[in-house]
């Protein structure tokens, strides 16, 4: 989103989650919520709403292998379960593919849609089909800056722009002087916003290095030949959890003394802030806009409420994990909900 903008500088107050248990995850295409989900649930709290049961579509542009969608899936299950939903939950990188899924849902006539708009423009036809067919479309993770243009009722994330000026100003408080930001996926724009962030704010130098994140061999030599080029790199900043780890190996193999810092989180990455190999983390809490995507559709159609008012994305995000918290994150991301 621009910074610069007045409605912008409107922010939405951060929801507070009802307490739920991560769900057992199945296979990559779909899942059901609902009682199946609710009976999986290991240690499931509370009881289930008692409303019809309703269809929710889930889709995202989760790239295989990703573990930060298994968590933001986690999340959407736990709702489903409490809210007696039944979630499908369809992902695919390309935004053509993306749009196709939307596409799938519409066909089947589900109660809502919850969608990730990486590429938005790929997504807008198919959007202004879903409302036009009658059917509430929220957005998550991704489009924080397009999710009105496109007509979208509601928008769980964190605003990426102002999380890579909070990362670039922490550069400043580390004494960074080189940083070089990595893309994993060329045309994200909330990727792309990381990066422009980063560099708005950082008084250093900032350079953006793009990887095939589909392919962590081919990510972790091209950042072992950038910091074999260039020594004067002393901070490598990634967009994922799975790419900070690789870049650790990747410093090692290059004999830099370069310091990793990322955005988002896992189990491993808490771990590798715990010992030091990685300095800090921009956390989005990823379980949560899964939640309250899922959770803001029930209430929707149940009590017609729009969280935000329908003008304010909900922010999930940033806040910082780093060795002064970790320990107080890491249990949660062990269950894989942080």
């Amino acid at each position: 989103m621009d910074s610069s903008s007045p409605r912008s500088r409107r922010i939405a107050p951060v929801v507070a989650m009802a307490a739920a248990v991560a769900l057992t995850l199945a296979g990559c295409s779909s899942s059901s919520g609902g009682k199946k989900a609710e009976e999986s649930a290991d240690g499931a709290s509370a009881g289930k709403a008692s409303t019809p049961q309703m269809t929710v579509a889930l889709v995202t542009h989760q790239s295989p292998g990703d573990t930060f969608w298994d968590i933001v899936r986690k999340g959407a299950e736990a709702a489903a379960a409490k809210d007696n939903v039944k979630l499908i939950y369809s992902a695919d990188p390309n935004a053509g593919n993306q749009s196709n899924l939307v596409q799938n849902a519409i066909d089947q006539k589900v109660d809502g849609i919850a969608v990730t708009l990486a590429k938005p423009d790929a997504l807008k036809d198919v959007v202004a089909k879903a409302k036009a067919a009658n059917i509430p479309v929220v957005g998550l993770n991704s489009g924080v800056s397009e999710w009105q243009k496109l007509g979208l009722m509601e928008f769980f994330g964190q605003d990426e722009t102002v999380a890579g000026e909070a990362l670039g100003k922490r550069l400043n408080e580390e004494g960074a002087k080189k940083a070089v930001c990595v893309i994993q996926e060329q045309g994200n724009i909330g990727l792309t916003q990381r990066c422009d962030g980063v560099k708005k704010t950082f008084s250093g130098t900032t350079e953006v290095l793009n990887v095939n994140g589909t392919d962590m061999p081919s990510v972790k030599s091209t950042i072992t030949a950038k910091l074999t080029q260039d020594k004067s790199i002393d901070y490598v900043v990634t967009l994922g959890a799975p790419f900070a780890l690789t870049a650790v190996q990747s410093a090692s193999d290059a004999g830099s003394k370069a310091k990793i810092a990322t955005f988002d989180l896992n189990k491993d990455l808490t771990g590798a802030i715990s010992k030091g190999t990685i300095q800090f983390a921009v956390d989005q809490q990823p379980y949560l806009q899964g939640y309250l995507a899922i959770d803001s559709l029930w209430l929707y159609k149940n009590n017609g409420n729009y969280m935000g008012g329908g003008e304010a994305p909900v922010l999930t995000g940033p806040a910082f994990v780093d060795k002064t918290n970790v320990d107080k994150v890491a249990a949660f991301a062990a269950k894989g909900t942080r």
